[in-house]
């Protein structure tokens, strides 16, 4: 996977969600607020370069543990179907495919990259969707944010597991989701 993150910007929400999980820490994790200083996070469709949420990611999963990035992606996860409901990307009674094929849309709305990476579709079946993340996003922050928005569409017994790993010597991060 092409990690490059020259020229590619996220919206200012995505740093929100990320940080909304510790407001009430910002002196105790003065070190994670710090790594958005400087940067305009008051309007959720701010462009904010992409290092600011890699590096924010990085000092979580560090500091605090995958867990919180798997919360994070959670969060995250509920803001984007927010997003989809409110652009009408979805209606009503959905699908998990459906959200999904509204993920990818998301998120090439959302990241503002040269190259257009994201997400892409490479399996699905009636309990089960398999997503390759092209984008440099936090691996294990996806597992929250497929989670969730899995979740969101009704679907029960969700389970996110990695497919293959970049981190194990796949060429990219491939996510197989299973539901009831």
């Amino acid at each position: 996977m092409d990690k490059s993150t020259e020229n590619v910007t996220i919206y200012a929400g995505v740093i929100e969600d990320v940080l909304k999980n510790y407001k009430d820490k910002q002196v105790e994790y003065k070190e994670l607020f710090d790594i958005a200083n400087g940067h305009d996070i008051t309007k959720p469709t701010n462009k904010i370069p992409i290092d600011v949420y890699l590096k924010m990611c990085n000092w979580i999963e560090l500091k605090l543990g995958k867990f919180n990035l798997i919360r994070i992606g959670r969060n995250i996860g509920e803001s984007t179907y927010e997003t989809m409901l409110a652009n009408k990307m979805i209606v009503g009674k959905c699908s998990p495919l459906d959200v999904m094929k509204a993920l990818i849309i998301t998120a090439q709305l959302g990241v503002h990259d040269p190259k257009k990476r994201g997400w892409e579709i490479l399996d699905h079946s009636e309990k089960s969707i398999v997503m390759r993340k092209t984008q440099n996003f936090n691996s294990v922050l996806q597992i929250g944010l497929l989670d969730g928005l899995v979740r969101k569409s009704g679907a029960h017994c969700v389970k996110v597991e990695f497919k293959q790993e970049i981190s194990k010597g796949a060429d990219f991060d491939d996510y197989l989701i299973t539901w009831l």
